[in-house]
């Protein structure tokens, strides 16, 4: 099983990377939000999952823990698979994910594409728990955080950046740093970034 690919970027597209690692060109599936972090050309520590099939072997990276760890609880629920959780993964931010889930917010799952009533009550019953149970990699659930996070994204949007590169940012800056910032330092900091 591989854990992690740490070679450089040869090949960049939207939903698939190829990372060359010495002289071997691996093929991974990613989601937007990994999109968004790598580079074509940079060396990169690449975190993935492989998935072995009768008909395929097929890796899946992550430019964090968090994200392969929401990709495995997603791809752990029944009716989810990878391309699946993949698609959940780039259609909003992780935080915004588990905070969703922890709070039983079905229309918000149901918004991405694929995902109909049922399997967004399956997501939630299935993860809420694994979610709750898990501070110290799900921090962002709590009120300070969604509170502290919510009130700098609505500035910088008001300021004229776009939603989701704010999103980015802000979430950037929490992960580097800590949730105990004030709202000023988080705007600061974010605007530095875009």
């Amino acid at each position: 099983m591989f854990a992690y690919l740490n070679g450089i970027v040869s090949e960049l597209n939207p939903t698939i990377v190829v990372i060359e690692c010495a002289g071997v060109g691996y093929q991974v599936h990613i989601s937007l939000q990994t999109y968004g972090i790598l580079k074509q050309g940079e060396q990169v520590k690449l975190l993935v999952h492989q998935i072995v099939r009768e008909d395929a072997h097929l890796l899946f990276g992550f430019s964090s823990e968090e994200e392969r760890r929401v990709f495995r609880y997603l791809i752990s629920v029944n009716g989810v698979g990878a391309n699946t959780a993949l698609l959940i993964l780039s259609s909003m931010s992780i935080s915004e994910l588990i905070s969703g889930i922890a709070q039983g917010d079905e229309n918000l799952l149901k918004r991405i594409k694929g995902i109909g009533a049922k399997t967004a009550q399956r997501l939630i019953v299935e993860l809420k728990d694994k979610v709750l149970k898990e501070p110290s990699a799900f921090d962002k659930v709590g009120s300070s955080y969604n509170t502290t996070r919510q009130e700098a994204l609505s500035a910088l949007v008001v300021l004229g950046f776009s939603k989701p590169n704010a999103e980015k940012a802000l979430d950037k800056i929490i992960q580097r740093s800590g949730n105990h910032q004030r709202v000023e330092d988080l705007i600061r900091e974010a605007l530095k970034i875009l």
